[in-house]
């Protein structure tokens, strides 16, 4: 397990836990927005049923406490392995020739190592709380830096590291989008989940899919499917 990861989550879980506990959180406006015409290309893993249903087990005791939140769908659930073109207001596939977007995809993964993830403990931030992942061995790694070497090399449209420069692999569980009507009983349930075990895998396969912002089963397109 990267100790710089885990300490980026234990900074993020930190710095956020009081100010969930008190109610202070950032909500999420554009979550019931039907007019969110934010969209982007992505690369994300999916993980395991057995990993979903645990996720899910989760975020239903979160429901029993305030079910006003965003729960993220299981069928949602994801670790993005790289965001090649951030979501933006106006971007339409007919922008870009995906073939092109797949053979970039392709000439990375020949290469790499098999990809690992272990999910365990929960992190939170003041808009969202994040199922911990954590790449086992170099895979994820060298996957994203030769997926950033090979699209920088052409004149495709891209926008990867432009938000932030991506190390994680959590998956993000709940997003808030009202007041918290017990905050502190919902920071309680956290703490206790702060190491909670939700599952391995080996990472079969990628998806290249046109996206909303919140990866929404009914508005995101898969475009192609990569066998590792």
């Amino acid at each position: 397990m990267s100790i710089e990861l885990a300490q980026l989550y234990d900074n993020l879980f930190d710095q956020s836990i009081g100010q969930i506990s008190r109610g202070e959180i950032e909500i999420d406006r554009q979550i019931e927005n039907d007019k969110d015409r934010r969209r982007g290309l992505t690369l994300l893993i999916r993980p395991h049923d057995d990993i979903k249903a645990r996720v899910r087990e989760f975020q239903e005791e979160m429901l029993d406490i305030d079910g006003q939140q965003y729960y993220q769908p299981v069928s949602d659930l994801h670790v993005t392995a790289l965001s090649i073109i951030s979501c933006y207001e106006g971007f339409d596939l007919s922008q870009v020739h995906v073939f092109d977007y797949e053979q970039i995809i392709f000439k990375s993964i020949e290469k790499i190592p098999k990809l690992r993830l272990q999910f365990k403990g929960i992190t939170a931030s003041r808009d969202a709380v994040m199922i911990q992942g954590f790449p086992v061995g170099e895979g994820l790694n060298i996957l994203r830096n030769c997926l950033r070497n090979n699209f920088k090399s052409t004149d495709l449209q891209q926008s990867i590291d432009s938000r932030y420069k991506l190390a994680t692999a959590h998956m993000t569980a709940v997003r808030f989008r009202k007041e918290l009507c017990s905050p502190y009983k919902f920071g309680n349930l956290l703490r206790d989940y702060r190491t909670a075990e939700f599952g391995d895998m080996n990472v079969q396969s990628l998806e290249l899919v046109y996206n909303d912002w919140y990866q929404t089963s009914n508005i995101i397109k898969t475009l192609h499917s990569f066998h590792l």
